[in-house]
C-alpha cells in the first residue's frame, strides 16, 4: 500500500519533513504545532570580476623570477616561526604556552635572539591580545621584590575586556577579528601575538567554525603584512606514551591544516620541571626539532621576568611514558583502589588475576618514606607518589647517559 504525499510536506533534507512531525504528534496525543522556519536567501550568482580575481595564472618561470625578488623570510624565533607566518603554538594547561610567548614577543620587540632561538629580523612592534592573564596576574609574574621588568617599547599587550551583552545579530568572532585589527593598526604591529585561540572560536571542534576562523586569520596577516603566533591547547593526552603530534591541537584539524608552521610543548616525565619543544610543522625551513632532537626547557625566574631556560636536546622518547611503567601504572592504580575498599591482599589477587607476590610488590610503595602531609593521602594517592618517584629517579639516569652520548 503506497501513500502519495504532497511534495510540498518536505522541507530540506536535514530536518524532518512537517509530515513525518504531524504523525508523531498524534502517535505521542499531542497536539501538532508545526514550527516556523525562517526562509533562506536564495544564493546569488557569483560577480563575474569577483571570480576573475579569484585566481592568479603566469607561466612557471615566471613565478621563479617573482619569488626570487620576494625578500627572504627571515626567523623570528628560529626555525620554529618565521616573518610572514601564521603559526600556532599549542600545549597542556599550565605547562607554560603563555610565558613562552611572551618570552618571544619581547625578544622580537628587542631583536635580540633566546639562545639557541635565533631572531634574525631587527626590532619590530609587537602585539600581545591577552585573553588569558589579568592586570593583576600579570603583573605578578614580571615583578620580583618590589622591582618591575622593563619591557621594550615595542611590546604592547590589549586585554580583554569583557562584554556581557554583545550587540545583537553580529557575529562575535567576527566582532574580535575587527577588534583586533583595529588595535593592530592602532599600535602599527608587524608582529601579533594571541593567547589564546579558545577565546575567539565559539568551537574549533565544527570545521565550518575553524574554516572561518582561520580564513580571518590569514586575512588579517595578508592585508595587514603581520607574522601571527596563535596558542591553543591541547586535550587530556589520551595516551601519553606517544609522541607530540598535530592530533593532540584541541578542535579542528582544519586549524593546524591552514597554519604556516605549528610547535608545541610537551611535559617530560623524567623530571618535574623539565618540558620540551617539538616542531611539528614547518613550510620555509627544515624540521630540526623533531621527535629524535627536542629542546629540553625549564621554567625559572631569576629576577623579575618569569621565562623559560633552555638546556640541550634529546630524543622525545626519553621523556615520554613507556608502556612498561604506563601498564604498571594502571595496575597498581587497580590494587589500591582495591585496597582502600579493604580488600585483603589475597581477595585482589584473585579479582585482578594476579600473583599474590605482585600485589604485595606494590603495596610495599605504600610503606615509602614520604611527609606529613603525604601520610594523610589514601593508598591510592601514597602509591602512585612513590611510584613516581621511583620512575622519575630511573628517568633521570636515562637522561644524564643520553645527554653525555650526545656531547661526545
Amino acid at each position: 500500500m503506497s501513500t502519495n504525499l504532497p511534495k510540498e510536506s518536505f522541507g530540506p533534507s536535514s530536518e524532518r519533513p512537517p509530515f513525518i512531525e504531524q504523525l508523531r504528534a498524534e502517535s505521542r496525543g499531542l497536539q501538532f504545532r508545526p514550527a516556523k522556519r525562517k526562509k533562506r536567501a536564495e544564493p546569488h550568482p557569483p560577480d563575474t570580476a569577483d571570480s576573475h580575481r579569484l585566481f592568479t595564472i603566469e607561466k612557471g618561470n615566471r613565478w621563479m623570477e617573482l619569488a626570487r625578488r620576494e625578500p627572504e623570510a627571515k626567523m623570528l624565533f628560529g626555525e620554529l616561526w618565521h616573518q610572514g607566518e601564521l603559526c600556532m603554538l599549542f600545549a597542556d594547561t599550565n605547562i607554560g604556552k603563555s610565558v613562552l610567548a611572551v618570552q618571544i614577543g619581547e625578544s622580537i620587540a628587542r631583536g635580540q635572539s633566546i639562545a639557541p632561538f635565533i631572531c634574525q629580523a631587527p626590532p619590530a612592534r609587537v602585539l600581545y591580545i591577552d585573553f588569558e592573564l589579568s592586570q593583576s596576574q600579570f603583573g605578578l609574574r614580571y615583578s620580583q621584590g618590589g622591582g618591575d621588568h622593563l619591557f621594550s617599547d615595542n611590546f604592547f599587550r590589549a586585554q580583554y575586556n569583557f562584554i556581557p551583552d554583545p550587540p545583537p545579530n553580529v557575529d562575535e568572532n567576527d566582532l574580535l577579528i575587527a577588534a583586533i585589527e583595529h588595535k593592530v593598526q592602532l599600535a602599527k604591529a608587524a608582529v601579533l601575538i594571541i593567547d589564546n585561540i579558545t577565546c575567539l572560536r565559539g568551537g574549533t571542534e565544527n570545521s565550518v567554525v575553524a574554516l572561518s576562523l582561520m580564513k580571518s586569520l590569514k586575512a588579517l596577516k595578508t592585508d595587514h603584512k603581520l607574522s601571527i603566533l596563535v596558542l591553543a591547547h591541547t586535550p587530556k593526552r589520551r595516551n601519553p606514551t606517544q609522541p607530540l603530534s598535530s592530533d593532540d591541537l584541541h578542535g579542528s584539524k582544519l586549524l593546524i591544516n591552514f597554519a604556516d608552521s605549528a610547535f608545541a610543548i610537551g611535559k617530560s616525565t623524567a623530571e618535574t620541571d623539565l618540558s620540551y619543544l617539538k616542531q611539528i610543522k614547518q613550510r620555509n625551513t627544515r624540521q630540526r626539532y623533531g621527535h629524535d632532537n627536542v629542546c629540553l626547557c625549564r621554567i625559572q625566574k631569576p629576577g623579575a621576568f618569569l621565562h623559560f631556560k633552555f638546556e640541550g636536546y634529546s630524543a622525545e622518547r626519553h621523556h615520554l611514558l613507556t608502556q612498561t611503567t604506563a601498564g604498571r601504572q594502571q595496575l597498581a592504580s587497580k590494587i589500591a583502589d582495591l585496597a582502600d575498599e579493604g580488600l585483603s591482599q589475597r581477595d585482589i589477587s584473585k579479582q585482578l588475576g594476579i600473583g599474590l607476590a605482585t600485589v604485595n610488590r606494590l603495596i610495599r610503595y605504600v610503606d615509602y618514606p614520604m611527609t606529613n602531609d603525604q601520610k594523610e593521602c589514601t593508598i591510592t594517592q601514597r602509591l602512585m607518589i612513590k611510584m613516581d618517584v621511583q620512575m622519575r629517579k630511573g628517568m633521570q639516569i636515562r637522561r644524564r647517559v643520553n645527554l653525555w652520548a650526545i656531547s661526545i
